[in-house]
């Protein structure tokens, strides 16, 4: 099946390559926020604690 999709794609290996990476730094960059707001919001309650 993977390889009728190859066939009827107009797409080649290097623009498919390209576009996944894409996906990926986004991906990344999405993650990266989310882990930031976490451990901000960790230091804002232990200070609080204190």
């Amino acid at each position: 099946m993977a390889n009728a999709d190859f066939e009827n794609s107009p797409e080649t290996r290097q623009e498919r390559r390209e576009r996944k990476l894409f996906k990926k730094k986004e991906r990344i960059a999405e993650s990266g926020k989310g882990l930031a707001k976490i451990y901000h919001d960790a230091v804002v309650k232990r200070m609080k604690g204190k």
